[in-house]
């Protein structure tokens, strides 16, 4: 069994008078220090999966497991979440009144965590922020607003790291920036799985999961 186990999932969503159902009996395991692409054509449940291995919803039937442990034990989705999970969106969802380093340190402030200024220092130096860390999210460019979002997702060392088409909204240059720096961050031994509609991206993974309506229909291993 790997760090995420999910058993038999399905989803689905009232739509009129019917059911959509988003995933169909998916069953994987996402293994620690993997680097795992999922794509897939628009509607076949890329964003569901994701928002289920990360807590942000609930299965329909199945069972989520994190470290052999049942995700239901916890009785808010959010505290399962904070413990492990760590999030990077296409849309970036900074605070464009906060400073970069604010938006990175923001995650820690909610907690009520002390923050190190070592580790604050450390994350803005990785991704070449340092001369920006003052400057408020909605003056920098979608680059650096990306790698802020990534800051903010890694202060606190979360296990896993999920990115919902990361590049989405970036140049060719700044895509090969982020790729790199995630690819970076994963041989340093951090857990990623990744939405993505690029299939150059998902190329370069360790792993890449295909969805089609719901259902893995590949699992490559590279």
């Amino acid at each position: 069994m790997g760090i995420i186990h999910m058993e038999d999932i399905y989803k689905e969503y009232r739509s009129g008078d019917g059911l959509v159902n988003a995933l169909n009996g998916v069953s994987l395991d996402i293994n620690k220090g993997e680097f795992v692409a999922i794509t897939g054509t628009s509607g076949s449940g890329k964003s569901t999966l994701l928002n289920i291995l990360g807590g942000l919803e609930r299965e329909t039937r199945g069972e989520v497991y994190y470290n052999k442990q049942s995700v239901a034990k916890y009785s808010k989705l959010s505290e399962y979440r904070r413990e492990n999970i760590g999030f990077v969106f296409q849309s970036f969802n900074l605070l464009p009144i906060l400073t970069v380093e604010e938006n990175i340190c923001l995650p820690l402030l909610i907690r009520g965590e002390e923050i190190s200024q070592t580790r604050v220092d450390e994350v803005i130096k990785r991704l070449n922020l340092d001369n920006k860390r003052k400057t408020l999210s909605k003056q920098l460019s979608g680059g650096e607003q990306q790698r802020t979002a990534i800051g903010r997702a890694i202060i606190s060392k979360p296990q896993i790291l999920l990115a919902d088409e990361p590049t989405g909204n970036l140049d060719s240059v700044n895509t090969k920036r982020i790729m790199e720096l995630l690819r970076e961050m994963n041989e340093e031994g951090q857990t990623i799985v990744m939405v993505t509609h690029d299939t150059s991206i998902a190329a370069s993974c360790s792993r890449n999961i295909v969805l089609e309506d719901g259902k893995i229909i590949e699992d490559i291993y590279r």
